[in-house]
């Protein structure tokens, strides 16, 4: 399955997005825990060129902890700095403007020698579709400000919304880019529930989370299914899913649709307990093998 997605308005995002630059001085760039590469846009760098960036990751309840401290680790080593967020809950809300405040300390320092009271730090919230933006800012806010979904692609314009006296935020509808150039990357998204699932086949998706969850998560895997079969194949998973949960055709075959339903919803509800699908040595080890190209 070839998985692509760049409605209209995302292009225009990108459009008013690099036009928006020149009015603020932080980028807040949101992705999910779980997949913090897969849920970056790689057309970021060539779009907020030098501007400092502070990395949001959300959903970090969902994600599994060690991985993600490890990548907060890794951005750290990149010179980026990494903040772990669960905007739904609201915790660990003020690390965003304490990372977005060491950021300007140097320019705001120079502007106090000068005699000069800074002005509250403005920002710009980018992301992809169902990262928690909207979620996000209205937990900084603290009030609901933002139009929230549990649908990607909810915010649909621009708006400036202040938080507190510090902060002043600018967000943004998420930005997608035009096509994968890894599948697997796509995977991940659909899995997590960054793309519409009317655009996917949830039979490859399943197929996919239940191959990853048993290589990288072998106890919490056996936990959740339970699986009989010594097949290591997610079709084979599917089909004895939808046996044990009484997922039948009017022939009485096993529905792999409905079971392939089943295994996205419980791994996205957390019914398999945390999980993430970006490890930071991977991306070490593709770096790696392009230095050596």
């Amino acid at each position: 399955m070839t998985i692509q997605w760049f409605p209209g308005h995302m292009a225009k995002a990108r459009r008013e997005v690099t036009e928006k630059l020149k009015l603020v001085d932080v980028i807040f760039e949101l992705v999910d825990a779980r997949i913090p590469v897969s849920s970056s846009n790689p057309m970021l760098e060539e779009i907020i060129h030098q501007k400092k960036r502070v990395i949001i990751l959300n959903k970090a309840d969902m994600a599994d902890e060690k991985v993600t401290q490890a990548w907060i680790r890794h951005f750290k080593e990149k010179g980026l700095i990494a903040v772990a967020v669960n905007s739904q809950q609201g915790k660990n809300m003020h690390a965003i403007e304490k990372a977005a405040e060491a950021l300007m300390a140097e320019k705001f320092a120079r502007l106090r020698e000068r005699g000069m009271r800074p002005r509250a730090i403005r920002a710009m919230i980018l992301g992809i579709p169902n990262v928690g933006k909207s979620t996000l800012i209205n937990r900084l806010a603290k009030k609901n400000i933002a139009k929230t979904g549990n649908k990607p692609g909810v915010t649909k314009a621009q708006q400036w919304i202040k938080v507190g006296k510090a902060l002043e935020l600018l967000d943004t509808p998420g930005i997608l880019w035009p096509k994968f150039e890894d599948q697997e990357v796509g995977y991940k998204l659909a899995l997590t529930g960054a793309i519409k699932d009317d655009l996917l086949n949830m039979e490859d998706i399943a197929g996919f989370g239940l191959t990853f969850i048993h290589t990288h998560y072998p106890n919490q895997f056996q936990q959740w299914n339970q699986v009989a079969s010594k097949s290591d194949t997610g079709a084979e998973w599917l089909k004895e899913i939808a046996e044990r949960k009484g997922f039948l055709d009017r022939y009485g075959e096993a529905d792999y649709g409905r079971a392939a339903e089943l295994v996205v919803r419980e791994i996205r509800t957390q019914k398999v307990g945390r999980l993430s699908f970006d490890f930071p040595e991977k991306e070490e080890m593709k770096h790696a093998e392009n230095v050596d190209c």
